[in-house]
């Protein structure tokens, strides 16, 4: 049964990993045409079974990695990565919004215009003024950042950065709306 296992597990483990070495590469670039994100997600579980039914079938081989200091070190450091990876610091929201800076900015895109002058030290007619630099209409001082965007056909973030003063020459089209 071993050479059986063998025979299958190692080009499945192969063909597996090129899958998600593609689409992962595919993703990390913001090319996700066709179906690329969920065959990533989904085929990943063949990733798992084709290298699970390789450790098997090889696993006096892979064991007597473990007694080598080299290899425990590079099994542990992608431990600590993998365990890392799931702590709340680098979590992100359904919105994709990260916590501290992310945040603060959802909280002032929800806040009316005379709200986002007072936590800036400065007037309402100020922060409209940066506004129509930047080619947008603020309308009433009560409005909120989000209103404001979607009179003006927007995103609440590039509204925000012009209101910051930041986003004169800001690009209103990259592929998330920010």
């Amino acid at each position: 049964m071993n050479t059986i296992l063998k025979s299958f597990s190692t080009p499945l483990a192969i063909g597996a990993f090129l899958i998600s070495a593609v689409t992962g590469i595919l993703i990390f670039f913001d090319i996700e045409m066709g179906a690329v994100e969920p065959v990533h997600k989904w085929l990943s579980w063949l990733l798992l079974g084709g290298v699970s039914l390789h450790i098997v079938s090889n696993w006096k081989p892979f064991s007597g990695y473990f007694s080598k200091k080299p290899a425990i070190g590079i099994i542990g450091l992608a431990c600590v990565v993998a365990i890392g990876s799931l702590l709340p610091m680098f979590s992100e929201d359904e919105e994709g919004e990260g916590r501290g800076a992310g945040v603060a900015a959802k909280a002032l895109e929800s806040s009316s215009l005379e709200t986002v002058a007072l936590v800036l030290k400065t007037t309402p007619q100020a922060l409209a003024a940066r506004l129509d630099k930047s080619g947008i209409v603020a309308g009433s001082n009560s409005s909120t950042i989000q209103e404001i965007a979607a009179r003006n056909g927007k995103s609440g973030k590039i509204v925000l950065a012009a209101v910051l003063g930041g986003a004169e020459k800001k690009n209103d089209g990259d592929r998330d709306g920010r």
